[in-house]
């Protein structure tokens, strides 16, 4: 059977061209594109790209070096996998026609199709619709790879494959129409996210607690990372892509991304010294891998806030949301818990508080969206809105992902036998080491 799957996928390919060979064009209303716009939503979409080999690197070294590889290509592989779906039908599922504001219509951008000509989303009318799909592709392939680091060293990849798709259809998808789609439930009750706090951190961090207890715990508790020099260019690879994540989210070349900018670098800043003094003060080193973490976690955080709160509050936004990351990570280690590389503790809880943050400093002088201010200017129902839908997306990811994760397990067990994780997943899920 295994001669005749290039074959097959040659037909599948051949029926695909046959079945849809249009070019459609549609030109139904005037063009308001903007070329700079354009440019940097082009930019952007590469920027937010460059982030998943960021990830694969950050969390391929603080891997056991058997398991290098493998950790790496768990985050590559979804940038191949979900591209796939999403020209099909992610992104009708994201952003096609409402069903009942809680996801799209599977047909209403099937195989991309209308969207070339003047084709525009209407909250992003400047670029052409087919730029802002490929813009948010880059955050639908992104999401599942975050998870990987919670089943790190412990998960077989062909099962981790069928997780992921069923992941991206079952809860990013429906996420991300209600909170960014015009129809969407959490749009229209008001919540604020402006580039994926609960849309990407929060989905991935819940998922990431879920897998790590449905695995439960390694056979070898020792963990010696394998490359923390990996660990630090990808930390730069990713804050180097998150101005395209929270920057590029203004949709536009404007001085709304000018300001998601500069809260990003300021909060991502505050997170990483933070977490090197909070260390020094409980009498550790500061160390590399920490501050790395700090700086993410602070990226986290201010992701839903970035376009919403002025520079001083991203400064509070990435220190308050370090000191609370590194705590859940303490605590996190005193349980029974094996998120390997503690993905929940950083983007969940991370998520979390950039959520409930947004909702404390959010103003309408730093974005005109904003209609009602937050806590912090004396107006309480943002923050009330933002804590129910970070308490409803929180029940939904976690018992959504340990749905899909013993669906997987039913279609194909999900973990590695002792003996092949005592050899590395590298050897024994692909045949190759460093």
């Amino acid at each position: 059977m295994k001669r005749y799957v290039p074959f097959l996928l040659i037909v599948i390919a051949l029926v695909l061209t046959f079945l849809f060979p249009s070019v459609e064009l549609n030109n139904s209303a005037e063009s308001n594109f903007d070329k700079g716009d354009i440019a940097w939503m082009l930019m952007s979409t590469a920027l937010v790209l460059i982030m998943t080999p960021g990830l694969a690197f950050f969390y391929g070294g603080m891997v056991n070096k058997k398991n290098v590889i493998s950790t790496m290509l768990q985050s590559i592989v979804c940038m191949v996998i979900i591209t796939v779906m999403w020209g099909i039908f992610g992104f009708s599922l994201a952003f096609g026609e409402s069903i009942g504001g809680v996801i799209g219509n599977p047909g209403t951008f099937f195989m991309m199709k209308g969207m070339l000509g003047t084709a525009s989303w209407p909250l992003a009318p400047t670029i052409p619709i087919l730029l802002f799909a490929m813009y948010q592709l880059k955050f639908a392939i992104i999401t599942p790879a975050l998870i990987t680091g919670a089943f790190a060293e412990r998960i077989r990849f062909n099962s981790y494959i069928i997780f992921l798709i069923l992941f991206s259809i079952l809860i990013f998808s429906p996420l991300a129409h209600s909170t960014w789609h015009p129809d969407g439930l959490l749009f229209n009750l008001g919540v604020l996210d402006f580039a994926g706090g609960t849309v990407v951190h929060m989905s991935a961090g819940w998922a990431a607690l879920a897998s790590a207890l449905y695995l439960k715990r390694r056979n070898e508790a020792s963990h010696s990372p394998a490359r923390v020099t990996y660990v630090i260019i990808g930390t730069g690879l990713l804050w180097f892509g998150w101005f395209g994540f929270n920057a590029g989210s203004a949709m536009g070349a404007n001085p709304l991304a000018v300001s998601a900018l500069a809260t990003s670098t300021t909060a991502s800043a505050a997170g990483g010294i933070t977490w090197i003094f909070f260390d020094m003060l409980r009498k550790r080193k500061p160390s590399a891998m920490g501050t790395c973490i700090g700086a993410v976690v602070g990226l986290v955080a201010i992701t839903p806030a970035a376009g919403f709160v002025s520079v001083p509050h991203s400064l509070a936004i990435g220190i308050i949301s370090a000191v609370i990351s590194n705590l859940v990570v303490e605590w996190r280690t005193r349980t029974s818990i094996d998120d390997t590389l503690d993905v929940f503790p950083c983007h969940g809880v991370g998520g979390m508080v950039g959520m409930l943050l947004t909702g404390v400093f959010a103003h309408a002088n730093i974005n005109p969206g904003v209609t009602v201010n937050g806590l912090f200017f004396g107006e309480s129902k943002l923050f009330l809105v933002q804590l129910a839908a970070m308490v409803g997306t929180s029940i939904f990811a976690f018992v959504g992902s340990l749905l899909l994760l013993k669906i997987t397990d039913m279609i194909s067990p999900l973990r590695v036998s002792m003996e092949e994780e005592i050899v590395g997943l590298d050897i024994s899920q692909h045949g190759e080491k460093l």
